[in-house]
């Protein structure tokens, strides 16, 4: 009788990991871990900084807790709007000082604690450092007890605002380290590099901000992401979907196999007049094996007569495998005019033009229509 063998389960932490179902959009298990990783980090250095600067008598607490909270936004959501630098340091102190007003103010506790929240979030919104913390800072500085009390008006500044500085410099430190954007800085959008007033290529078609402003507009809803990821979030959407449909379409369908190139020791001007003979905008600068170094386009050729190597340029590159659609963003960015083939030691073996992809599009266009 033969031995039935059982499937081999995936190891324990690969299946955590295909699990993890967060709840935000985009998050994975590798990241969270990164991000408990530098919380620990971020709060006990914070926490050790201020515990000696203040010394072991000291009344106050050498680290407030709502910078606990605001570790999570800083080292778990970078990107977020709520957790960059001024939302957590502006916020936290305006918040804070708020707070501490509300309490010296109103005579009862429990208005004035729901004074300071609620002032404190209208404050925040004015200011543009929303940061949901800046409750707890405000909320801190109202029940704090005797040692916030005393404190005064400078318990919004130590240790509340030192400590937000604190962490949003660690959490920079730890980000820049780590390979995340903090301070977040949205990818920036296509921009005309033409020097006329028209609009972008990509973004003659398909939605504009102004949809964008409507459809928040008619959802009514605030959300955790800069209006500028969010435009970048559904064009990305918009360009798997249509590499999705036509998945079975790669490079290796559209590319030019027989490639017009140059060596890099060869002078600019043996370049100019390839690019003229063949009537194309982009040669592949190769090494005597066919590696891929650079492209050279006119736009790159300078007036003096020197080696191409010189002035060439970092080369736009895609796998022969890779999704033909893929290769309209770089195609239509106004400043790419071929995306060069390469194999997998980097051997170029062909090149899509823009033409190739526009011949490409058409039949598309054309058989849908049939």
């Amino acid at each position: 009788m033969q031995k039935q063998i059982e499937p081999r389960r995936p190891p324990l932490v690969k299946r955590w990991a295909t699990q993890f179902k967060p709840i935000l959009a985009g998050a994975t298990l590798h990241d969270r871990i990164i991000a408990s990783f530098g919380a620990l980090i971020a709060i006990a250095a914070t926490a050790a900084i201020f515990r000696y600067a203040l010394g072991a008598t000291a009344s106050l607490p050498f680290i407030v807790a709502p910078i606990g909270a605001s570790a999570v936004l800083v080292f778990a959501v970078p990107a977020s709007p709520l957790a960059q630098p001024w939302p957590v340091v502006g916020g936290n102190t305006i918040s804070a000082l708020i707070g501490i007003a509300a309490a010296k103010l109103v005579p009862d506790p429990a208005m004035a604690a729901g004074l300071a929240v609620a002032l404190a979030i209208a404050a925040m919104s004015l200011t543009r450092s929303l940061h949901p913390p800046g409750g707890a800072a405000a909320l801190t500085a109202v029940v704090g007890g005797p040692a916030v009390a005393a404190a005064g008006f400078s318990f919004a500044f130590m240790p509340v605002a030192l400590n937000s500085a604190t962490l949003v410099l660690l959490g920079w430190l730890f980000h820049k380290v780590s390979s995340h954007s903090y301070p977040h800085v949205p990818a920036p959008a296509p921009q005309n590099v033409h020097d006329t007033d028209d609009v972008p290529a990509p973004r003659r078609i398909g939605f504009q901000d102004i949809d964008i402003d409507a459809a928040l507009a008619d959802l009514g809803e605030a959300f955790d992401i800069g209006r500028d990821d969010l435009d970048r979030v559904l064009r990305q959407v918009e360009a798997r979907a249509l590499i999705r449909e036509h998945a079975d379409l790669t490079c290796a369908d559209l590319m030019s196999r027989d490639i017009v190139f140059v060596y890099p020791s060869e002078d600019v001007e043996t370049a100019r007049r390839l690019l003229l003979k063949h009537g194309i905008r982009t040669l592949p600068v190769v090494d005597r094996g066919l590696v891929l170094l650079g492209t050279i386009g006119l736009r790159n050729l300078t007036p003096e007569n020197g080696p191409v190597g010189d002035a060439m340029v970092p080369a736009v590159t895609a796998q022969r495998d890779s999704p033909a659609m893929a290769q309209i963003a770089p195609l239509t960015d106004g400043a790419t005019h071929a995306v060069v083939v390469v194999d997998d030691q980097n051997r170029a073996i062909g090149i899509i033009s823009q033409t190739d992809l526009l011949a490409a599009l058409a039949r598309m266009l054309l058989k849908g229509a049939a």
